[in-house]
């Protein structure tokens, strides 16, 4: 599904560039994906339950509550930020500890309990704000900078070296376990194939961003973020494990995989990354009030990890998905806002957009099972 998915987001950019040469613009594309980035952090943890063939309606409540949890700490209680961001992302490891709890101890469907986590954990976030309604950060505090940094070029292509060079690394010392263990291994050209894509695409980029202002430090963390989990599902036993829960639990079980545990942290994992997506989204705004997660936040995260190729029904699905999701997702709504195309219209063009990838997916379960 991948593959048309890039396809449609190049027939997307296509077309908006047509509409508004600003579309492409280096300022443009900087100021898209420094939008993308907080939801696209929340849509990472989101791919995690999805994976399980579970959902987790409490994301956005987690995200906005965690930042106002860091906003409390740091600015009323004159806490050092990096103690306060600790805590406000250990805190929504626990809500996700709770969520896994009660789906796999007590049995309730994950559905119930992050719904009821979505209404519990606003109804907490207001209640901490109390009447104010809104704190906001130091101008020039530790968050707020997050989204006033930019990269230099020299340092992007370095990162990007350093990320590329660990990757390559990685996926040759996997082939090579898999030589001596006597399995199948993928020819040489097809380890480099996908690192070599995704290097030139990424300088290419951070060429064409550097007559602007950069690589924003938002996008870095995202990257960042979606390196790691992508090594960890293709390249860890846990990250098997998650596929294999997702694709049949019963099976799983009976291979000897504790269902419990990966369950569980994956709704850790979820609620962690929903944190850091959070804080990520204060920093933009650089203060948090009662809207702090709530919006369409949680759709377009869900939204995003569906369009970019992860199945509803578990099983199938990867890291990369959050990226071409919300790219997908943010162009349409960044070209639409530069054509001054009505709010209205913007949502049911993303709604047509998200049934579209659903449609394809549930096709594509049915080929695969008749």
């Amino acid at each position: 599904m991948n593959k048309y998915v890039i396809a449609g987001l190049g027939v997307i950019a296509l077309i908006f560039q047509l509409l508004n040469d600003r579309f492409l613009s280096p300022d443009n594309l900087t100021n898209l994906l420094m939008q993308m980035a907080p939801t696209g952090v929340i849509s990472l943890g989101i791919i995690m339950v999805l994976l399980l063939g579970e959902i987790d309606l409490s994301a956005g409540s987690v995200s906005g509550l965690a930042a106002v949890i860091m906003a409390v700490l740091s600015v009323q209680r004159h806490m050092p930020i990096a103690a306060a961001i600790l805590i406000a992302i250990v805190a929504a490891i626990a809500i996700g500890a709770l969520h896994g709890f009660m789906f796999t101890a007590i049995g309730m469907p994950s559905f119930v309990v992050t719904l009821a986590g979505l209404i519990g954990w606003l109804g907490l976030l207001l209640y901490l704000l109390r009447r104010g309604g809104t704190i906001n950060l130091p101008f020039k505090g530790f968050v707020a900078q997050l989204s006033g940094s930019w990269l230099p070029t020299w340092l992007s292509f370095t990162l990007l070296a350093v990320g590329v060079t660990a990757w390559v690394t990685t996926l040759l010392v996997v082939r090579r376990g898999r030589a001596a263990a006597g399995l199948p291994v993928d020819e040489l050209w097809r380890v480099f194939a996908l690192p070599a894509v995704i290097a030139a695409v990424s300088a290419a980029a951070i060429a064409y961003l550097s007559a602007d202002r950069g690589v924003p430090f938002l996008v870095v963390i995202f990257g960042s973020l979606v390196f790691i989990l992508d090594l960890v599902l293709r390249h860890t036993v846990f990250g098997r494990q998650i596929f294999a829960v997702g694709g049949n639990a019963e099976a799983a079980r009976r291979a000897g995989i504790n269902i419990t545990r990966v369950r569980v942290t994956a709704f850790m994992l979820c609620s962690g990354l929903a944190a850091v997506g959070g804080l990520l989204a204060a920093s933009r705004l650089t203060a948090v009030n009662q809207g702090s997660g709530g919006s369409d936040i949680l759709l377009m995260a869900i939204a995003a990890a569906v369009i970019g190729g992860t199945s509803l029904f578990g099983g199938r699905g990867s890291a990369w998905a959050a990226v071409l999701g919300i790219l997908v997702i943010h162009s349409i709504t960044n070209g639409m806002l530069l054509l001054s195309v009505d709010s209205s219209v913007r949502l049911m063009v993303t709604a047509g957009v998200l049934a579209a990838a659903v449609a394809v997916d549930s096709l594509a379960r049915r080929g695969s099972t008749a």
